[in-house]
């Protein structure tokens, strides 16, 4: 029989036999998540660089100067005046050659291929980037619990953007097409965006511990989280149009600013039949519509701007004033971009302050759904 304890006893000297066991958050292997996150910093760099130099090779019209698709051959460069002879007379033989190239000189049309050969060449150092990363972590058993698919899906759908690039390429190969297809350029873009996307939001969440992140949740502001997504896809539809300007020289078009040749709408922007290609391949209504877009997107962030002023989170409001900032940044890019008649500088940056806006965009996004904890003061 156990000996009876007097009621005011002493009860806290002894410790238990065993240890306390914590939740199953804590028991779950956390992995290299530092390690992770600046493997996933570096792709998100290499991708911005890619889309730089994408963007260049389209403004150069240099898209199409490699006219084969050789994933692991082509990584090879021509080595000698024989071979860049080859690669130019395959060059000659595509109808942006025959109908607007004809004449170019071999050193002309080397400096077009190193535009896409340096594009192309980019993208398979990022998968080797990836691989080397992902099988890595996977080998060594670093990847945290639940994050193996994610990291895989950066790999799939890296590999996908490669065959749509090539599927764009193709496009300009044959019949009359002096470019590549504008839809078709819009898919690559875009997905390169989404890419780009999950790989900012994934470093997001590996910044902190999935206990944080769990606790966090509970104090998520739902509202301001759908008001933000909203944002992300009008900013993802305005990324789109972008597209297709660039893939149909738009934005060269028309050079005044607000009005468009003197007018609210471009000089006839259904002239094309059946009417649905003039949202593609109509100048004046592809670049009409990137300006409309663009002050609706402008205009939403404002309002969530203002309602982002409701929240008790120092840091949330914080994400929200950044986003405005690169909004006014952007706008003006877009205007100048205009105006000067899309030179390369000036379409670059409006192109990179398009990925600026998508990644501070998400990063309010993820902060309206896991606020960083603050102190009674803080807020």
């Amino acid at each position: 029989m156990s000996k009876s304890r007097a009621i005011f006893e002493e009860v806290g000297g002894t410790k238990p036999d065993t240890p306390v066991q914590t939740g199953g958050i804590d028991n779950r292997p956390s992995g290299a998540r530092k390690a992770i996150r600046l493997w996933l910093y570096i792709l998100f760099a290499m991708l911005v660089l890619m889309i730089a130099v994408g963007g260049m090779t389209r403004l150069t019209d240099s898209g199409l100067s490699i006219t084969e698709w050789k994933p692991l051959m082509g990584a090879l460069p021509p080595m000698s005046e024989t071979a860049w002879q080859a690669e130019f007379d395959k060059y000659r033989q595509i109808p942006e050659y025959q109908l607007q190239n004809k004449g170019m000189s071999l050193s002309e049309f080397q400096f077009i291929y190193w535009w896409e050969w340096s594009h192309r060449q980019l993208g398979r150092f990022i998968g080797v980037v990836w691989a080397l990363g992902f099988f890595g972590f996977l080998a060594a058993r670093k990847i945290p619990t639940g994050w193996t698919g994610r990291l895989l899906l950066l790999g799939a759908l890296g590999g996908l953007q490669g065959a749509i690039g090539w599927w764009m390429v193709s496009s300009g190969l044959t019949g009359t097409m002096l470019d590549v297809a504008s839809y078709r350029l819009a898919t690559h873009l875009g997905l390169a965006f989404v890419i780009l996307g999950l790989i900012a939001w994934f470093s997001f969440a590996m910044g902190r511990s999935e206990r944080d992140l769990m606790q966090a949740r509970r104090l998520a502001e739902p509202r301001l989280a759908r008001l933000t997504t909203v944002l992300l896809v009008l900013t993802g539809i305005q990324v789109l149009l972008g597209a297709l300007v660039a893939g149909i020289d738009a934005g060269r078009g028309f050079g005044d600013w607000p009005l468009m040749a003197g007018g609210f709408l471009p000089p006839m922007p259904y002239d094309l039949v059946p009417g649905w290609r003039n949202f593609f391949e109509n100048a004046g209504l592809v670049q009409f519509n990137h300006r409309m877009v663009g002050y609706l997107v402008f205009g939403f962030g404002l309002y969530l701007w203002w309602q982002s002023r409701r929240s008790p989170n120092a840091a949330t409001k914080r994400s929200y004033n950044v986003i405005v900032a690169v909004l006014l940044v952007q706008v003006t890019l877009g205007i100048m971009t205009v105006l000067y008649g899309a030179p390369l500088n000036w379409a670059i940056a409006h192109q990179l302050g398009a990925v600026a806006l998508v990644v501070v965009v998400l990063r309010a996004r993820f902060l309206s759904l896991f606020p960083i904890s603050q102190s009674i003061k803080g807020a």
